[in-house]
Parts: structure tokens; C-alpha cells; sequence
């Protein structure tokens, strides 16, 4: 039996094993959503939002934002939607330059149009034509009051519109129209007159200046690094611009209608975020200043003096949060102790009273909110919103005191809980008001680009000196006369033991 031998193969290099090749994706035809669409969507909404407003409200000012408002968004939605702006990016194989810059060009666009129609053009129209909620008037004739009987409250308010709600430094904001006003015009016919007053003179155009001004200090100062992180790098760039970011805030019905209509709250809110922005810096004297400031604007920004000062406690020491509270209650006092003095019985009716539903007269704020719909069904049902008001200010502050806000971010989250929960429980209050809470919890994410706060820094414990007793000097003599006085001798000789455990004297060498 033969076997047959196959000649031997030839010998092949061996080479190192490839990997399989990926299957290739197939081309989908669907098309890729323009970078500018949630811009577009989000004119579009506010769009609705105004036309809302015009077909709704009852007051003719409200009806004018609603009005210009919605041809604004409008516009600025079909701008972002139909400009030449760039799709988002493909593969980096694509021969082309991405067109990023053309679609943040759109957007801008978007952003400006916005701004211009809903709320420069608004409260220009309104201030030239001497229209606007009665808080503007409130204020500006409170100002005029300052500076004829130094008090900026009536002595005997007969309607609603003669009370002032708001506490002195208000004043300031309607100085202008003061100042620049008609002397001729009446104040009490119902309207800003005179040709410098309505366009120059108006306090909503200061107050959304304050506004703008404040929030610009505050991102700058939120954009550098937290004390007490030196190991974390610098926040990570934002997704959106400064100057872009302010705009859509301004051109958002959060801010573009209180300042075309009211612009009351806008300096209370720049005020909370520059004061808190200041505080996470660890600039104890300005925020004391502004915060003093804000406090002495409505007694609603109150609960920023606490939150203020437990953030410097414990991010910057004990050292720098009582500096702050001493800085804002000098500033506090300064701006409202002396007109409280002056006329006492007014500024606790129309600053206190009448706010919380309790004047001779009903306050207009009265939006469909848990309080105000307790405070409807009686004595009894205001009581119980009283009483729920309270345990939501107890239970804030015990979440303040438990877990203190390490960095600026975690002091507006806890200051804007606390201002939610008390715009929902107070016996009087409106929807707009909560657009101050709203700014707070989303102006420092813009700013850090961070959804969450930083965790509390581990501060070192302090090393504190050993206490010193006066009485523990008194040891030895009581030594010396309650036990027996022996020789020296005795004393040498004696070897030194413990109780159970004899001490092993010294080897000889």
C-alpha cells in the first residue's frame, strides 16, 4: 500500500490580522433640522403667547404689547427660520467649511428682531403715549412726593391707585420723570405726560436699564472661577454669548412684558442676581450694598439678606458674612428708616397691609393662585394661608441652615424656591411675579453652563488655642497642702510606677 506524498506548499508572510471592515451606512434620505429651528419654534410660541395676551386682556396696555409683540416674534421666527443659516455639521470629511458662523448670524437676527419688536418698539409706544399699568404711576409720583414733602406716600389714599406698595428706594426709578417731567401736567389724571417724561422720564426704561446692567455684571462675575475650588478648572464656555444671551432674555415675554407694560420687578431681579453673583465671589461689602438696596426696593426681597449671608458663611467664613449683613442692614436702614419715621402710619398701611389683602381697600393682585383662592373663602381661609405661608418660610430656611448653597448657582435655586413658595401661598399675589424666581433658577445655568451647583468646598478645620482655666492654676498649691510634704531625698530614691504597670528604670552602660 503506497501512500502519495502532495509536495509541499509554499511558504506565505504572514501579516497581522485586520479588522472587519464596518458595514457602510446607507445614506438616509431624510434632512438634517437647521441649527436655528428650536429659535424659530421658540419665536413662534412666544408669538402665540402675545396674541394671547391681545385677545384676553381687558387693559388697553396689555392689549398694545400684545399687539406689536406678536408681529415681532413673528418676524424674528421667520427670520431664523428662512435666513440662509447652516445646517449642523457633518462628518470632518466634508471638503466644505461648516457654516456655523452664518446659522449664530441667523440667530442673531432672530434675537434682534425679537428684541426690537416685543420690547423696545412696545415701550416706546406706550411711554410716547402715556400708557401703562398703574404701578408706573405709582412711581413716579411717589418720587415727586420725595421731593415736595420728603415721604413718598400719601398721608390719606382714597382709591387704590393712591397706594404705594413698595418701600422708599423705589422712589429712585421715577426721579427722571420728576426731574424731566411737565410741571403743568396733573399726576392724578392717570397718565405720564410731557414729551421728555414719556420717552426719557418713564421708570420702566430705567428699570429695565438697572435690569440689563445687573444681569451683565452678574455673568461676568458668575464666569470666573469659585473661591475655594482652585483645583476645578474654569467653567466651561457657554453655549450662548453674552451679548446673545441678554437679548433673548430681554426679548422674552418673561422680561419684554413687564418692561413695556410695568418694569416694577425688573430692578428687584437684577438686584438678587448681582447681589448673590457678588456673594459666591466673596465680595462681602458690595453684596451687602446691593442686596441693602434690594431690600429697601419691596420687602419681598427680604428673604435675599439671609440667603446672602449663610453663602458667605460657608463658602468665604464667618468673617466676611457678617461684614455683609452688617453692610446690608446699614444700606437698608439708611434708605427706609428715615421716610418710616416720617410718616409711620402710611408706610406700614400701604407697604404692609395692603400688599397682604388686609386695607381699608382690596389690592389688585389677585391671580387665581393656592393663597389668594384660600384667602377668597374667609376669615378662616386666610388664616390657614397665613399659617401655610409660614411653614413654607420655616421649611426653606431649614433646608438653607442644613445644606448651605456653596456656590452663587445652589443661592439662587434655594432664594428662588423660596420665592415661589411665597408667591403661591400669599393671600395676594399674581402670575407675573413669578418671573423673578424664573430668571434666578435659569440666568446662572446660562452663565456657567452648568445644570447642577458645585458640592460645598472642605474648608480646613480651624486650630483653636487649648482653653485656659483660671482654675487649673490652683492644682499645685492644693497638691502641696492637701498631701504631706517629703524630703528630697525620699523623692529621688522613689521610683516612678503606674498604677499596675512599674516603670523599668534606666540601663547602666
Amino acid at each position: 500500500m503506497s501512500a502519495t506524498l502532495s509536495p509541499p506548499l509554499p511558504s506565505v508572510p504572514s501579516c497581522p490580522p485586520t479588522a472587519p471592515e464596518r458595514p457602510a451606512r446607507r445614506q438616509s434620505g431624510r434632512r438634517r433640522l437647521p441649527t436655528t429651528a428650536p429659535w424659530a419654534v421658540g419665536c413662534l410660541l412666544a408669538a402665540g403667547w402675545a396674541f394671547a395676551f391681545f385677545l384676553t386682556s381687558t387693559q388697553a396696555p396689555h392689549r398694545t404689547w400684545g399687539l406689536i409683540a406678536t408681529a415681532g416674534y413673528a418676524l424674528a421666527g421667520l427670520a431664523a427660520a428662512l435666513l440662509p443659516a447652516a445646517r449642523a455639521p457633518r462628518a470632518p470629511r466634508a471638503p466644505r467649511a461648516p457654516r456655523a458662523p452664518r446659522a449664530r448670524a441667523a440667530v442673531a437676527v432672530a434675537v434682534a428682531v425679537a428684541t426690537l419688536g416685543a420690547a423696545v418698539l412696545p415701550l416706546a409706544v406706550l411711554a410716547a403715549r402715556g400708557e401703562g399699568q398703574p404701578e408706573v404711576l405709582v412711581v413716579a409720583r411717589s418720587a415727586d412726593l420725595l421731593l415736595e414733602t420728603g415721604s413718598p406716600y400719601l398721608p390719606h389714599p382714597g382709591e387704590v391707585n393712591d397706594y404705594n406698595p413698595y418701600l422708599p428706594a423705589m422712589a429712585l426709578f421715577g426721579l427722571p420723570a420728576a426731574v424731566l417731567g411737565d410741571p403743568s401736567a396733573d399726576p392724578s389724571a392717570g397718565a405720564l405726560t410731557g414729551p421728555l417724561t414719556g420717552l426719557l422720564g418713564d421708570p420702566r426704561l430705567w428699570s429695565g436699564a438697572f435690569l440689563l446692567g445687573c444681569l451683565a455684571v452678574s455673568w461676568r462675575l458668575l464666569r470666573s472661577r469659585p473661591p475655594g475650588h482652585a483645583a476645578r478648572p474654569s467653567p466651561p464656555a457657554p453655549l450662548t454669548p453674552l451679548p446673545l444671551a441678554l437679548g433673548a432674555l430681554a426679548a422674552s415675554p418673561l422680561v419684554a412684558f413687564p418692561m413695556a407694560v410695568s418694569g416694577i420687578d425688573l430692578p428687584l431681579t437684577g438686584a438678587c442676581c448681582l447681589a448673590l453673583a457678588l456673594a459666591g465671589r466673596g465680595r462681602a461689602g458690595w453684596a451687602g450694598t446691593v442686596a441693602g438696596f434690594a431690600c429697601a426696593l419691596k420687602w419681598t426681597a427680604w428673604p435675599l439678606a439671609p440667603v446672602a449671608v449663610v453663602l458667605l458663611w460657608r463658602a468665604h467664613g464667618p468673617r466676611a458674612a457678617v461684614r455683609c449683613a452688617a453692610v446690608l442692614a446699614a444700606v437698608a436702614a439708611v434708605l427706609t428708616v428715615p421716610f418710616a419715621i416720617t410718616a409711620p402710619g402710611p408706610t406700614v398701611e400701604q407697604v404692609f397691609r395692603f400688599p397682604l389683602g388686609l386695607a381699608d381697600l382690596p389690592t389688585p393682585a389677585a391671580s387665581p393662585l393656592p393663597g389668594h383662592l384660600l384667602a377668597e373663602l374667609g376669615g378662616a381661609g386666610r388664616a390657614a394661608a397665613l399659617a401655610l405661608l409660614a411653614a413654607g418660610a420655616v421649611a426653606v430656611a431649614v433646608r438653607l441652615l442644613r445644606r448651605p448653597p456653596a456656590d452663587a448657582v445652589g443661592a439662587c435655586d434655594v432664594l428662588a424656591v423660596g420665592l415661589t413658595v411665597a408667591f403661591l401661598l400669599a393671600p395676594a399675589s399674581r402670575f407675573g411675579y413669578l418671573a423673578l424666581p424664573i430668571v434666578l433658577a435659569l440666568w446662572p445655568r446660562l452663565a456657567t453652563g452648568r445644570r447642577l451647583p458645585l458640592p460645598a468646598p472642605r474648608l480646613p478645620a480651624p486650630r483653636l488655642p487649648a482653653p485656659r482655666l483660671p482654675a487649673l492654676r490652683l492644682l499645685p498649691a492644693l497638691r502641696r497642702l492637701l498631701l504631706p510634704a517629703q524630703p528630697a531625698a525620699v523623692r529621688r530614691s522613689r521610683p516612678l510606677t503606674v498604677p499596675n504597670r512599674p516603670v523599668p528604670s534606666p540601663r547602666r552602660k
